[in-house]
């Protein structure tokens, strides 16, 4: 029997995070290495959205340095990982199969909200890698579909790896940074309420984050870099276990938590 895999949330922090890790790497890092070997990865980065979700077929999807101003470094760094289009065929079809409208990109490479947390996770790109869009539309509970439609795959060996920050306010970043203030009080009230209703499964509660919880949509003036989590979590189907694999905060507002969801067995919505 092959074996199967959780869904993860990982942060990518801000294009620095691929050369300065630290403890959030470090913990990525650790969390690869539990993992039994997947056939496949796929991808779900916050800066990948579109109309109808789309699944990348690229046979060698390229590295998309999609920032401008950071250090000449960032930009010479390559994640080589093939692709995988039999493999993308199964995913194309599991989103089908769930009832959902699909589309297919031959072309598409991996942005650095996929690069980055790919490359500290599994560093030799020995995997292959298989990109799909958000949906741009329909906010969490879409997000949350999503992921219910992924879910077989994850009992049939294709680990799924969402790619967000659980804070993102790039405003109060640049605002903070330049007044040489303290990180805003919401971003640990909106991570302490999403740790403590992730705990309780409450799903109801977070699909609604933005009107009930504390700072919800200060940490997000807009929705995408958190819709990630609702896709693992939606995958991991009805009661998994969740684990807290790191907590912490860079960049004054950006939440760098991860979390694994792991489906109780034969648990495949």
């Amino acid at each position: 029997m092959s074996a199967s895999q959780p869904a993860l949330f990982v942060p990518h922090g801000s294009p620095n995070f691929a050369l300065c890790a630290g403890a959030a790497g470090r913990a990525l890092a650790d969390a690869a290495r539990t993992l039994a070997t997947p056939r496949a990865i796929i991808i779900v980065s916050a800066h990948w959205a579109s109309a109808v979700p789309t699944v990348g077929f690229a046979e060698r999807p390229a590295t998309i340095h999609d920032f401008y101003g950071f250090p000449d470094a960032l930009y010479a760094l390559n994640y080589p990982a093939s692709g995988a289009p039999a493999a993308a065929a199964e995913v194309a079809k599991a989103l089908g199969d769930a009832g959902m409208m699909v589309a297919q990109d031959p072309s598409r490479g991996l942005d650095h909200g996929a690069w980055i947390p790919l490359r500290l996770m599994f560093p030799d790109a020995d995997l292959p890698v298989i990109p799909l869009s958000l949906p741009s539309r329909g906010g969490p509970a879409q997000a949350h579909r999503l992921g219910q439609a992924l879910a077989p795959l994850l009992a049939r060996n294709f680990l799924l790896v969402a790619s967000g920050n659980l804070t993102h306010n790039l405003a109060d970043y640049q605002r903070v940074a330049l007044q040489g203030g303290q990180t805003p009080a919401y971003v640990q009230a909106f991570t302490d309420w999403l740790a403590e209703k992730l705990a309780a499964q409450d799903v109801d509660s977070l699909l609604d984050y933005r009107r009930l919880a504390p700072g919800g949509v200060a940490a997000h003036p807009s929705e995408e870099h958190l819709l990630p989590l609702f896709v693992a979590l939606g995958a991991a189907g009805r009661s998994p276990a969740i684990k807290r694999l790191h907590a912490g905060i860079d960049d004054y507002v950006i939440a760098m938590d991860a979390y694994a969801f792991t489906p109780e067995q034969g648990d495949a919505q």
